[in-house]
Parts: structure tokens; C-alpha cells; sequence
């Protein structure tokens, strides 16, 4: 059978075994646009795969001619989505965070704590609320990066790094109001 029967034949049938007779041929193709636009093996892979099932349902309904020249516009289409969508998600500065991290590390050095200190701090800890209590503590502590915070408490990445901010800031604000006997 040609392609234009294997067409027909899956629009009046639906099945999968004539969709993979069809769409066998070109995985290697569509693997590479994926991978072209993807450049991750990985996610080139599964989208293969995401794109064979998203045809189960657009076979049956859209006209097509060429096979070969719509599935690689679609593929096309696909991977453009995927970067699309992958843009909206947050992006960690890796810079930004090494930076803070250094300023902690410098400002730790220039300052001998002594024990009294570090019972201020605790109590300034306290302080916080829930969400800033346990991202400071995660992140200076246990020195737990950005993404392995938002994974072990649930929360996204833009409330880790807020909650961090400003939980340091008030750690900041409530320290210096204890040194100055407030």
C-alpha cells in the first residue's frame, strides 16, 4: 500500500497498526527536526513519540496530500511549542545565586561570631514566617540549591527565590535590631 491508501485506510479504520505503518518510515526524520530545534536527545525522543499520539486524533480530521512534507511541518510546529513553552518557565540565574553565595561566605570571614550570636540568630529565625523559615534554612544551612528547595517543599522556583530574599533581609534587619538592644 502507498502512503495515500494507508491515509484512507487509517481516516476510515483508526488503526494504530495502519498509523505505524505510516508513520514508521520518518521516525528517523522526525528525530531529527526534534533534535535540530530540541538539541536534547532526551526530549527529541520523547517527542517522537508525544508526536505519533498527537496524530491518533489530527490524521483522522485534516486533509493530507504529502505525508512526508505535513508531518515535517509539524514536527516543525511541535518542537517551536515545546521551545515556547519551555521559555515561559523560570530560569535560575547561576551567577547570581554563586554571587550571594560569596557575599555569605565574605561576610562570614570579616566577622567572628561568638556563641551569643548564633543563639540572636536562631531566635531571629524564628521570626520568619513558614515559607522564608524553611527556604533560608535549606539554602544556607544545608546549602541546598534553588531547584532542590522547590522540589523538597513544593514550592516554584519564584517563591524560593523571594522567600530567600526576604528572609534574609529580615534575618538582616531583625540581627541589627538585636545588636543594637531592641
Amino acid at each position: 500500500m502507498n502512503e495515500k491508501e494507508l491515509l484512507l485506510q487509517y481516516k476510515a479504520t483508526g488503526g494504530l497498526d495502519v498509523l505505524g505503518k505510516l508513520y514508521a518510515p520518518y521516525m528517523s526524520l522526525v528525530y531529527g527536526v526534534c533534535f535540530k530545534y530540541l538539541q536534547e536527545a532526551e526530549q527529541s525522543q520523547d517527542a517522537v513519540m508525544q508526536i505519533f499520539e498527537e496524530l491518533i486524533p489530527k490524521l483522522r480530521t485534516h486533509e493530507v496530500d504529502n505525508f512526508k512534507s505535513w508531518l515535517h511541518v509539524y514536527t516543525k510546529n511541535y518542537c517551536l511549542m515545546q521551545l515556547r513553552r519551555d521559555k515561559r518557565r523560570p530560569q535560575v540565574d547561576i551567577e547570581e545565586n554563586l554571587f550571594e553565595s560569596e557575599q555569605k561566605l565574605s561576610a562570614l570571614n570579616e566577622d567572628r561570631w561568638e556563641e551569643k550570636d548564633f543563639e540572636k540568630l536562631e531566635g531571629c529565625m524564628q521570626t520568619l514566617n513558614f515559607e522564608q523559615e524553611q527556604c533560608v534554612r535549606l539554602f544556607y544551612l544545608e546549602q541546598k540549591c534553588y531547584k532542590d528547595i522547590a522540589e523538597q517543599t513544593g514550592f516554584d522556583l519564584n517563591k524560593v527565590k523571594s522567600a530567600i530574599q526576604n528572609g534574609k533581609r529580615n534575618l538582616k534587619i531583625c540581627m541589627e535590631n538585636k545588636k543594637n538592644g531592641k
